[in-house]
């Protein structure tokens, strides 16, 4: 397989996918871990709902491969792929989904409502809700006479909310500098796109609005990278907003005690992973050897359970200060 990047590009985005998926692992590690023998959803060390993005780590890898630490990023309620891949600081995210003191909200929000200002990131549990604060972001940007860009993610289910719809208009009315990203997982929760959504692919709406929309197949990394490249391009350069939608694959449930009772393909699904699938390119193609995987996967199990340590030593707010920070 030929490719039209950089080794050490693909180096890269091996990397931040193994990052991720190695976050993601240790989050469901410790989720799971006292909420035996019956599932608790309110029991453990992270009590509540708990939505990973094992599966979907070619998406965040390629699209923020081309951002800088000034560009926003709008995520959803499955965030942690994006967050890391943006530069979110592990330690205090770890500590916010522990509930913690040193977390970025002081463990008020949990891990559907990480906000970080340095980083320019944030997200929320209302699906499509990152695409009208997005546009915003990128008109203050294109006022200020910057070259920053924003982007937005949603999944394919969210697509058919009126604020994706409302800001897309806006956005190609304005020529916002702001990057639309929709991850097709297939699933909607439980419902098969097919059941709730008009057209083949979210791609196609993207005409509507006269603006570029592109659809990629196959979970593929360097092809996620390759389109959010130029349309990062064409943001900073002025020429406007840009729809990718990218069919990636959500490995486990829609959230973690999912009994997926409605999926057929489970049984199929490991035989996806986009990770072992790129490390297979990789070392075809000599960029990748016995050595370097193990260097890549041992330094992002050090750099996880470093971060898990830190929440884990965070202590808990004092419920004294459950009115604090409600009000500005």
């Amino acid at each position: 397989m030929s490719s039209r990047i950089d080794a050490a590009v693909q180096r890269d985005l091996y990397d931040q996918m193994v990052l991720i998926r190695t976050y993601e692992e240790a989050i469901l590690r410790e989720y799971h871990a006292d909420k035996k023998p019956a599932f608790d959803i309110g029991a453990g060390l992270i009590p509540g709902e708990m939505h990973l993005a094992a599966g979907q780590e070619p998406v965040a890898a390629g699209v923020c491969a081309h951002l800088s630490r000034g560009d926003a990023v709008t995520a959803t309620h499955r965030p942690h792929h994006f967050a890391i891949a943006h530069g979110v600081d592990l330690n205090r995210m770890t500590a916010e989904i522990f509930g913690r003191v040193d977390g970025l909200g002081r463990g008020r929000g949990g891990h559907m409502h990480l906000f970080d200002p340095d980083a320019h990131f944030s997200c929320s549990g209302i699906i499509a809700e990152g695409y009208p604060p997005a546009a915003g972001q990128a008109l203050a940007f294109k006022k200020r006479g910057t070259d920053r860009v924003a982007v937005a993610v949603t999944g394919e289910g969210a697509a058919n909310q009126g604020a994706f719809h409302e800001t897309l208009n806006l956005a190609a009315l304005w020529k916002l500098p702001v990057i639309f990203v929709v991850e097709d997982n297939d699933w909607g929760i439980s419902v098969p796109r097919s059941a709730s959504t008009s057209v083949a692919n979210n791609a196609e709406r993207a005409a509507a609005y006269g603006i570029p929309g592109v659809r990629v197949e196959d979970n593929a990394v360097e092809a996620v990278h390759e389109a959010a490249g130029e349309a990062v391009e064409r943001a900073r350069n002025g020429g406007g907003p840009t729809l990718i939608e990218v069919h990636t694959l959500r490995l486990w449930g829609h959230f973690e005690g999912d009994a997926q009772g409605y999926r057929a393909d489970l049984e199929g699904v490991p035989g996806k992973d986009p990770i072992p699938t790129y490390e297979a390119v990789l070392r075809e193609a000599g960029i990748l050897d016995d050595a370097a995987v193990a260097i890549t996967r041992r330094a992002a199990s050090d750099t996880v359970e470093s971060a898990i340590a830190f929440a884990k030593a965070s202590p808990e707010p004092d419920p004294s200060t459950v009115r604090d920070y409600v009000f500005a």
